[in-house]
């Protein structure tokens, strides 16, 4: 499962390391962020064939624009990019959920999220993966602000962004199997990426 959260500065992506299939574990350490660029991570969750094969050619993709305009590709380049490939599959398409997370052209944070055949809708918040549908309710709720009276919105920190990471993907891990042992997190800033880990339950 996969969590991205925009704020007015930063971005912040985070998915569980835990990779199976029906009742078997095939490993507790399998990390689904792949960096693309200083300010751009993508998270995958599915069929890791397919997330390998994608993030593979998104890789090169990245390195053929930096080698002909001697930078790098910006966010929401690699954001259409993305929506590209995938549509390009879309008669055998990706078995991947896909969520874009970084830091626009203006600083800001910004959220990506696609369907498997490529449309792209962007964000402030978005869950998917296995514990999708667990996960999404949470954030409406919190970050969102769905469905609450009386209550004043106020500005996502990274501080509050990354505390509410770690409840819903514990709150998740309880009831979906394909979810948990440990989450990678990664904050994106202007000063580069900041990594960490939070340990689940390994049941």
């Amino acid at each position: 499962s996969v969590i991205a959260l925009a704020g007015d500065d930063f971005c912040v992506i985070a998915a569980d390391t835990r990779l199976s299939t029906g009742f078997s574990i095939y490993t507790r350490e399998q990390q689904k962020l792949f960096p693309l660029s200083s300010k751009t991570i993508l998270g995958c969750s599915g069929c890791w064939c397919d997330t390998l094969t994608l993030t593979r050619l998104l890789t090169a993709r990245m390195q053929m624009y930096e080698h002909e305009h001697q930078k790098e590709m910006p966010t929401l380049a690699v954001a259409q990019m993305l929506s590209t490939m995938l549509y390009y599959k879309r008669f055998f398409p990706y078995y991947v959920s896909n969520i874009l997370g970084g830091l626009d052209e203006d600083g800001k944070g910004c959220v990506y999220s696609y369907d498997p055949i490529g449309h792209c809708e962007v964000t402030k918040y978005r869950a998917g993966g296995s514990a999708g549908a667990l996960l999404q309710p949470l954030l409406d709720n919190q970050i969102g602000y769905k469905n609450q009276e009386g209550v004043e919105p106020v500005p996502l920190t990274q501080e509050k962004a990354v505390a509410i990471i770690k409840d819903v993907f514990t709150s998740a891990a309880e009831r979906d199997i394909y979810t948990g042992d440990s989450i990678n997190i990664k904050i994106i800033t202007k000063d580069g990426v900041q990594d960490s880990t939070f340990e689940l339950r390994k049941d």
